[in-house]
């Protein structure tokens, strides 16, 4: 503030960074008691300062309800005559008589975002053997030895070595640890142990006192990543500050501005399916003809909007709901489960990843020209995109894995592998499923191939398929009304033969009339084909027509960029 050339600064003479204003105007601190003032949480929360800034915080903690007895003096007035921030722990635990787990942040630290969940903090810690020391990824600019850098096993999130404020080139890492820790009843000892071996003041800082535990101590400490980045105020100058508070204001400020709207396209199996579910290999593709869309709106309370036609919930009467229903079965089966149970699968993936997520709320909507469980692509991006998580947070293999865990463990949908990690990477995809990669990694190999040299396909596929909720919808029903099981088995072989033989002359053998390549996509109903000759595409569009199909010229959807052209009829 002596540095302060534009008087803007100058009440804040001798105010304790902690009590400077943050974001919004709020004080820091004020931020740090909203999130921790919380009785099924925390059963005490206590305040350690030294003796020159002592009446600051007391008459702070009156004017916001915090138990002045809670506030601690160490005594020092001077910065030659501090005790360290661990010997302050100490004094407070000592004093105090604590006698379990606790949790220590510094009061001064401005926070990029302000809405993170101390709740799953908490739910993280005691889920895990260990500590835990919470970190994040540095931001563009700030440099690595200016902060205690941590190596996370990405597997057990155990940090694996902590380097504090390390020299520029020592090390590559970018996950810098702040003063937001959680420690175990049992740990605490070694704090003594630690000021024991450190009797300098200036050594005594929790940077140290880490890197002592998880190098030298081999304790087990475990990370959490929040998605948000955080300042220390410390001993830093005006300029810094102001930088600092005016940065985070901008990005909270644009934080909420539109909405997130991400797609997901159809695909089409070219080669190998279904062999994606017995280890084998495939190819497809991405086709930008049909696609699910997902849109996400910031929102005081998470909503989930209905779809008008996928999940009807108003009818013209009621012989329209019987209608509607009765050629529709999978209305009852409609978008909102998707989205609901990739919403809950998220936060749970989150929570045991070790990714602190920020209390923010939102709407969701959704729109769809395909099967509806695509859905479920679209919306994890939009979640990904709201939370800030990254490709390193969740890689596309593991993005594939955990759509299709949605639908099998969450939804119990039968699907295989090869739809949803063409639908992570996009475009002209090949996939290995072996299973020596299944088994040693958990996920294929998945390789991008180019599509710059890609023939013309087309598509073709009922006009009105039927619904297979319909088709069993009355399954049971004609059994319980008595007829002879001889009679049924003979229709059903009856039926599959007139089944296979009206889709084998519609969508496979008429392909062939035209000099027409054709195979099975991986959808029902539906085919996918190559022709090279255009006047012979023509006359076969015009025959898939009279069959009472719809006949499209596939347009090949490229991450990098749409290739092709789209002709539907």
């Amino acid at each position: 503030v002596q540095n302060d050339v534009t008087g803007l600064y100058g009440q804040l003479t001798g105010v304790p960074k902690a009590l400077l204003p943050g974001i919004g105007g709020k004080k820091i601190l004020d931020f740090w008691w909203e999130t921790v003032n919380t009785r099924q949480l925390f059963s005490e929360v206590y305040l350690v300062t030294n003796a020159d800034k002592y009446k600051h915080y007391e008459r702070w903690a009156t004017a916001n309800d915090f138990p002045v007895e809670n506030v601690v003096n160490d005594g020092s007035t001077t910065l030659e005559g501090r005790l360290g921030a661990v010997a302050d722990l100490e004094l407070a635990i000592h004093s105090r008589k604590l006698q379990d787990d606790i949790m220590v942040i510094a009061g001064d630290m401005l926070c990029a975002d302000q809405n993170f969940d101390i709740a799953q903090v908490l739910s993280f810690f005691r889920s895990k053997p260990g500590e835990l020391a919470i970190y994040y990824e540095l931001e563009e600019g700030e440099k690595s030895s200016s902060r205690g850098i941590v190596e996370v096993c990405p597997e057990t999130h155990r940090i694996s070595r902590f380097l504090e404020k390390p020299q520029d080139g020592v090390t590559a890492l970018r996950l810098a640890s702040v003063v937001f820790y959680c420690l175990r009843k049992a740990t605490l000892p070694y704090l003594s142990d630690f000021l024991t071996l450190q009797p300098q003041a200036q050594d005594r800082t929790f940077g140290r006192f880490w890197e002592w535990i998880i190098n030298e101590q081999k304790l087990p400490v475990f990370g959490m990543k929040l998605p948000t980045g955080f300042q220390l105020i410390g001993q830093v100058g005006l300029s810094d500050y102001t930088k600092w508070l005016a940065h985070y204001s901008a990005q909270q400020q644009q934080c909420p501005a539109k909405p997130i709207t991400c797609r997901s396209y159809a695909r089409v199996g070219l080669m190998g399916n279904p062999s994606d579910g017995f280890n084998g290999k495939t190819i497809a593709m991405t086709i930008s003809n049909f696609w699910a869309e997902v849109t996400l709106m910031e929102s005081q309370t998470l909503v989930l909007l209905p779809h008008p036609l996928n999940d009807p919930t108003e009818f013209g009467s009621l012989q329209d709901l019987y209608c509607i229903s009765r050629k529709e079965g999978s209305v009852y089966l409609g978008g909102l489960r998707l989205l609901q149970a990739t919403c809950k699968k998220f936060y749970q993936f989150c929570s045991k990843q070790g990714i602190a997520l920020t209390k923010q709320n939102f709407t969701l909507k959704y729109d769809t020209n395909i099967p509806r469980q695509v859905v479920m692509s679209a919306t994890l991006k939009c979640l990904m995109k709201f939370y800030n998580i990254t490709e390193s947070d969740l890689p596309k293999p593991t993005r594939a894995n955990f759509i299709l865990n949605v639908e099998t463990d969450e939804l119990f949908i039968t699907a295989g592998l090869q739809d949803r990690v063409v639908q992570v990477y996009e475009g002209l995809v090949y996939m290995d499923f072996s299973k020596q990669l299944m088994d040693e990694q958990g996920y294929g190999d998945y390789i991008p191939m180019d599509m710059s040299s890609l023939p013309p396909f087309w598509l073709a596929y009922l006009s009105d398929p039927s619904d297979s909720g319909r088709i069993h919808s009355n399954v049971r029903q004609r059994w319980l009304n008595g007829k002879e099981h001889t009679y049924i088995h003979t229709r059903l072989a009856q039926l599959m033969d007139e089944n296979f033989f009206l889709f084998i002359v519609r969508c496979v053998c008429l392909p062939m009339q035209f000099g027409s390549a054709a195979k099975l996509p991986g959808s029902g109903g539906a085919v996918v084909g190559l022709c090279l000759d255009q006047v012979r595409l023509v006359e076969m569009r015009k025959a898939f027509q009279e069959a009472g199909c719809v006949f499209c010229v596939i347009v090949p959807y490229n991450p990098s960029g749409t290739i092709g052209t789209n002709s539907q009829d």
